[in-house]
């Protein structure tokens, strides 16, 4: 009864989780054309975050000689390197375009894991990969010459090369007694993201009267204070806190599953609230590459009986409800056989840039 009621607790905060990153975006173009540039966007996003989150960052201030590689890559990539090329984009492309680009990452892993670690992936793994690819090829109608800006697509490609250095250094020390906390890391993530922004986006430069006006959403004005406190406050904190507690009450297997609703949720909100229409063929495509992307992040090639015996019962990934983090080669023994733990982690919600 209580495992049954914990369960459908962790699908209610995963759906939470999903549905709150798929609505950053919606909220930050607005503000985006209404003047601010989008580095402005990330860097308030970020720091405005890194606030509300400055007792936990304290709470666990033992992080920082503990792990603080871990920290640095948390920053650097899942949360500044992620956010910003996801709102540089979101200035050039719709927003479920540029949500469905970041979404190869998975695919981007295997491909990593084949071509540079030389370790085998299974054929499901490559026909995931090869799914994701020809499902973009739709989003961006290929055969149109590409109908987006290629910038704004190859901004988004950045966000998604940033999950994936996120995805294969997190793969490493996530496990042992040194585990760390991934609240905690979170925290840090956000703090060290809103340094490293600062130097880039020089937020003394902004535009600050944009933020005592209004912004347009389709043709309704909207406060822009009123849609920075979503993207600080529900989008990103409520976020980021749903996405780690729901992994813990499920899995994050499962909780990786529910979060690829987050580009379905951003695109609904997208066409609903900014006007972005999509096309059949490109929906089709949406669908097409977020099938391959769980498909890519959830097979990998079954291990011999002997090597399955001698592994340990625990590893990166299989650790992620203690440890907090995943990588995309990590496994976790189950029923006498491997499976992979794919990269979602309990810290998968931070390298979301929605």
């Amino acid at each position: 009864m209580h495992v049954s009621q914990g369960r459908n607790a962790g699908l209610g905060l995963a759906l939470l989780s999903a549905f709150t990153f798929g609505g950053s975006g919606v909220a930050a173009k607005p503000l985006i054309e209404a003047g601010l540039d989008p580095l402005h966007v990330v860097w308030l996003r970020v720091a405005g975050a890194a606030l509300v989150m400055l007792p936990v960052a304290w709470r666990h201030r033992d992080l920082v000689l503990r792990r603080p590689g871990l920290l640095v890559g948390f920053g650097l990539l899942a949360v500044a390197g992620v956010q910003a090329f996801y709102f540089a984009a979101l200035s050039r492309i719709p927003v479920g375009v540029a949500l469905l680009v970041e979404f190869l990452a998975p695919a981007l892993v295997r491909g990593w894991v084949r071509f540079v670690q030389h370790r085998p992936v299974s054929r499901a793994a490559v026909a995931g990969v090869m799914l994701a690819v020809a499902g973009l090829a739709c989003v961006v109608e290929v055969w149109s010459g590409l109908s987006f800006d290629a910038v704004g697509l190859l901004l988004a490609l950045g966000a998604a090369c940033c999950q994936v250095g996120y995805f294969v250094l997190s793969d490493h020390g996530s496990e042992g007694e040194n585990a760390a906390d991934p609240i905690g890391v979170i925290a840090y993530g956000l703090l060290i993201g809103t340094a490293v922004l600062t130097v880039i986006a020089r937020p003394w430069g902004m535009d600050w009267s944009v933020l005592g006006g209004q912004a347009d959403m389709d043709g309704s004005r909207v406060p822009a204070l009123a849609l920075l406190g979503w993207i600080v406050l529900i989008a990103t904190v409520v976020a980021y806190l749903a996405g780690v507690v729901s992994v813990r009450r499920l899995s994050p297997q499962v909780a990786g599953v529910v979060a690829c609703l987050e580009a379905v949720i951003a695109t609904v909100l997208a066409w609903v609230l900014l006007g972005e229409h999509l096309s059949a063929p490109q929906i089709l495509g949406g669908a097409v590459v977020l099938t391959g992307a769980f498909i890519a992040q959830s097979s990998t090639p079954r291990a011999a009986a002997g090597e399955v015996a001698g592994s340990r019962p625990e590893t990166a990934s299989g650790r992620a409800g203690e440890a907090g983090v995943g990588g995309g080669q990590g496994v976790a023994v189950e029923n006498g056989s491997e499976r992979d733990a794919g990269p979602e982690s309990e810290l998968s919600a931070g390298r979301r840039g929605a």
